[in-house]
């Protein structure tokens, strides 16, 4: 009598391991589709696509891609390893080179559509470092 009971609790923990083995994935989410994840955006896609997730225009009178020298005084970031110099994330600098609270001019150029951990800032890709 007991065995009916017994093969029914038996189906229902494999029905619900079965169900937690695969879970359902979000074909919208980044990486769903086993693609690399990129830290820049796409190329091909046009800046007035709907449904590009970048935003194309820049901060702060930056235009992106042109060549800027910002100056002033690195703050830290919220985030570590996170620096950020007149609003602006930068990108790339040699390590040593640029410090919280260091006075510096930094050349180089606005990525906004470039990916990164840190949550705040315009990224700015460093091309040269040097102290103001």
């Amino acid at each position: 009598m007991d065995t009916p009971r017994t093969v029914l609790a038996a189906l229902v923990v494999c029905a619900a391991l079965t169900a937690c083995a695969a879970p359902a994935t979000d074909p919208t989410s980044p990486g769903s589709t086993g693609a690399p994840m990129t830290s820049a955006p796409d190329p091909s896609v046009s800046p007035t696509d709907p449904l590009d997730p970048v935003d194309p225009r820049p901060s702060k009178g930056t235009s992106a891609g042109a060549t800027t020298t910002l100056t002033g005084t690195v703050e830290q970031g919220v985030e570590p390893n996170c620096l950020l110099l007149d609003g602006h994330l930068l990108v790339g600098a040699p390590r040593g080179s640029v410090k919280a609270g260091a006075r510096v001019s930094v050349t180089g150029h606005a990525q906004p559509g470039l990916m990164t951990t840190c949550q705040q800032g315009t990224p700015f890709v460093v091309e040269s470092v040097r102290p103001a």
